[in-house]
């Protein structure tokens, strides 16, 4: 099965990308079509032993598109900027007849004086060749209307520029219509004919409907092009150019020259050209394009780095591991443009109906014309109330609905480093219901640490930790080294060893000093025959902490204990914690003895706690928790949590974790940050927020629009729908769900983790009285994020609090009186010290 893209020209509206996708799909060996109109992108899904690219593009051209092959992102930017401009002109062109037309026309109706020659019965053939005339260059400068509307009218697939074709083809029509009878009024004599038809001719009607539309179009595609802002910015990160080491010679080559291994010189202050491996040089790189971590990451010989980051500090010279489509920034733009591309399930409804749609408006239009001509309407009012209904039907503002927010949440989602990968994720994440969490490396470091040096002897805690630390040195056990390096960080200075042993499965043995010790478990402690008994309570409390006990022995009595834990993240409780506050049921999944796990969770706030889980055996608990009728989400990042992420409703995998858990994920966080895991939640919801408003906006429009088009208001003594107001509002619903959906990139995450220089040293619980409203909400963190010190956490309109980190001390009092400032008030404060 083969997967080909094309990029189609001609789409307008939902109805274009419905019958592309009926084309396509009748072709036997296609399995599936993607069509997206906001990307101008069909993805196809084929059996190449039995269909080929040529027949696919003969399906595109059949429905009366043009299919061309996928271009570069800025050569397909320069031909939509280049067709931004080509529109705005046609829309300025035929503003400039438009309006004199719209004066002369609409002059004498409001007591506008127009030119002597025009007025009067006897000028009326002048007045209706001079409108004429203005109309004509209007019709050419909105030929694409007739050209694509007729064409695919024919093909039997009617779309939006048909019903713009027919009406202002019928308004035309209607006025040389009315053209002859002022003629033949005229040379009969028969004024009053010439009068009744003289003020009916509709050319300004045809005229204006063109150039409204235009300027819709105009702002429809403007707006289309802010959505895709994130692809740009992810592109501008890229460098153009690399410095070649070629025979000890510096050259300067563009990016697209350099191959896997190339030896690269990056200077202090450049771009990394592209992903690779430094063999000479120690600097610091800027990350924050890949991770949004400000600090810059000490890189040293053997280090990897990452292209279109930033050399801070000093010259590297590095090898090209990976280059072109190949590195770690092209795979995220190319996953953003997937996930723009993609359709979400509830697009599907919208795609349904707007296949009917435009069938449904001609229908419409017809019987409206035939039912007020039929009950003794005139010719005119007839055609009138018909025009209206065809220019007024907006089958673009279903088909905008669902892909621009879409590609602007998913665009903004990159801004954060949250990759989402389809509108199918996108919208299956604001359903979740349980999230689960994999211990190690996603609630925890994945390091361990020593958190409790406990000496039981004459020795001090340094004294304990000099020795046992010197005795670990030449260990390669996690445990071991995790002992070496708290050391280090305490600037112990180490002892020398003398018959080092490691003894696999209990612990290790060294001579110090020529006096022998033994550092290890239990097992290593019964071995040596060494008593426990009064230990043993430290020990167990030490393992409902989840810590594991070192005893460190000098074969006759038990000196000391040094606990190591794979201690947890600074924000992990604060991310559960949250979750809970979004009703979201929490899970820790971890390989860990019962006791253990049970404190982890417990220290953490779990809901619940899977213990004792084989790797293999992570993607069955999903799938129990799946069978309780639960949205579950995954997060996880090794190389054992991929079945299980492949299998959650939601796969999320953290950024630090493996490329094997990456691919089976659904969302990727760039960051190795927990609270991203909210982000992405928050994002799909208010994405999905978005979504339904423009749907809801969509469907009500054309529901209340073209009733009141077809006269339901008039036949009750109400007014009449003209055809030009009605082209207005049809321009208005697509760049009002334009508009909306891009409201979309002020999003920003209502928690997020405190960089080290952020951190502080309070946290509050205010609790207010007279917030009764989302404005209220709004108002008192507006009013707090004021005071310098604080960082608003969360404002709850439903519990009458707001939640704040302190970086310094402020006063209570302060806090009481910028709330009655803001016109509420502070009834208590909670302190909770860190």
């Amino acid at each position: 099965m083969k997967t080909q893209e094309f990029k189609i020209l001609g789409m307008t509206c939902a109805a274009c990308v419905r019958t592309v996708e009926k084309s396509i799909t009748k072709i036997e060996g296609v399995s599936s079509v993607n069509v997206n109109l906001m990307t101008e992108k069909a993805v196809i899904h084929y059996d190449s032993d039995k269909v080929q690219i040529s027949d696919l593009k003969r399906a595109i051209q059949d429905a009366g598109y043009t299919p061309l092959d996928i271009e570069k992102i800025d050569i397909d930017q320069e031909r939509k900027e280049k067709e931004i401009k080509t529109i705005w002109n046609q829309f300025i062109f035929s503003a400039i007849f438009t309006l004199p037309l719209l004066y002369i026309a609409m002059g004498p109706m409001i007591g506008i004086p127009i030119p002597s020659f025009l007025t009067g019965v006897e000028n009326a053939m002048k007045m209706a060749l001079t409108q004429l005339i203005l109309t004509i260059p209007v019709i050419i400068a909105g030929r694409r209307f007739y050209l694509v509307g007729y064409k695919t009218l024919f093909h039997k697939a009617p779309n939006m520029d048909s019903l713009i074709a027919l009406g202002t083809s019928a308004a035309l029509l209607y006025g040389f219509f009315a053209m002859y009878q002022i003629y033949t009024g005229l040379q009969m004599g028969d004024m009053e004919l010439v009068k009744t038809y003289a003020h009916d001719l509709y050319f300004e009607s045809a005229a204006t409907i063109i150039t409204l539309i235009s300027l819709g179009k105009y702002l429809e595609a403007a707006a289309k092009g802010k959505t895709s802002e994130a692809i740009k910015k992810l592109m501008g990160l890229a460098p153009k150019t690399a410095i070649l080491i070629n025979d000890n010679k510096e050259i300067e080559i563009p990016i697209e020259k350099v191959t896997v291994g190339d030896i690269l010189l990056v200077k202090p202050g450049q771009k990394i050209p592209v992903d690779g491996v430094i063999i000479k040089g120690h600097t610091t790189v800027d990350e924050s394009m890949l991770t949004g971590e400000s600090i810059p990451v000490d890189k040293d010989q053997g280090d990897t780095v990452t292209g279109a980051s930033i050399n801070k500090t000093g010259a590297i010279y590095l090898q090209a591991m990976r280059v072109g489509k190949d590195t770690v920034l092209a795979q995220i733009i190319r996953l953003v443009e997937d996930a723009q591309g993609s359709k979400a399930p509830i697009a599907k409804m919208a795609d349904v109906i707007s296949g009917y749609f435009v069938p449904i408006v001609l229908g419409i239009a017809i019987l409206t014309g035939g039912l007020w001509f039929v009950f003794g309407q005139s010719v005119t009012l007839a055609l009138t109330m018909a025009i209206s209904v065809l220019v007024i039907a907006c089958p673009c503002a279903l088909g905008l609905a669902t892909p621009t927010a879409i590609m602007v949440g998913t665009g903004k989602g990159a801004e954060y480093g949250v990759l989402i990968k389809s509108g199918t994720a996108l919208e299956r994440a604001h359903k979740v219901q349980t999230v689960i969490f994999d211990k190690t490396g996603t609630l925890t470091k994945g390091t361990p640490e020593v958190t409790d040096i406990i000496s039981v002897s004459n020795l001090s805690d340094i004294e304990l930790l000099t020795l046992a630390a010197s005795a670990e040195k030449g260990s390669e056990h996690p445990l071991g080294q995790a002992i070496v390096k708290y050391g280090e960080e305490q600037k112990i200075s180490f002892q020398p060893v003398d018959n080092f042993q490691a003894l696999v499965g209990h612990g290790i043995e060294a001579t110090i000093q020529g006096k022998k010790i033994w550092l290890g478990n239990e097992k290593l402690m019964i071995d040596q025959n060494v008593a426990m008994e009064d230990r043993k309570e430290q020990v167990e409390k030490l393992a409902i902490q989840g810590k594991t006990p070192i005893y460190i022995t000098n074969g006759e009595k038990v000196l000391g204990i040094i606990a190591v834990a794979d201690v947890l993240k600074e924000n992990s409780r604060n991310v559960i914690e949250i979750l809970h506050r979004m009703d979201i049921e929490t899970v820790m999944i971890t390989g860990d003895n019962q006791k253990t796990a049970e404190a982890i969770a417990r220290s953490v706030g779990m809901n619940r706690v899977l213990a004792e889980v084989l790797p293999e055996d992570k993607a069955e608990e999903v799938k129990k928790l799946q069978q309780e009728q639960k949205i579950v989400a995954m997060v996880g990042d090794g190389i054992n949590d991929a079945p299980a992420l492949a299998q959650a409703d939601i796969g999320i995998a953290i950024g630090s974790g493996t490329d094997v858990a990456m691919e089976s994920a659904d969302i990727v966080l760039m960051k190795n940050d927990l609270f991203d895991v909210v982000t992405a939640l928050e994002l799909s919801h208010s994405t999905m927020r978005n979504i339904k408003q423009n749907l809801f906006w969509a469907f009500f429009y054309n529901s209340v629009g073209i009733p009141i088009a077809a006269g339901i208001l008039y036949a009750f003594g109400g007014p009449r729908l003209n055809p030009m107001i009605a082209a207005g509002a049809m321009s208005f619903s697509s760049v009002s769900v334009l508009l909306n959906a891009l409201r979309l990139k002020s999003f920003a995450p209502k928690y997020k983790s405190l960089s080290p220089k952020e951190e502080y040293d309070m946290k509050k619980i205010l609790w207010i009285e007279g917030m009764s409203c989302q404005h209220c909400v709004k108002h008192v963190q507006q009013a707090l994020e004021k005071v310098e010190g604080i960082q608003v956490i969360e404002v709850n309109l439903k519990k009458k609090y707001a939640m704040v980190n302190l970086e310094k001390e402020v006063e209570d009092k302060i806090l009481s009186t910028v709330i009655k400032e803001a016109g509420y008030e502070l009834k208590k404060v909670e302190n909770d010290a860190k």
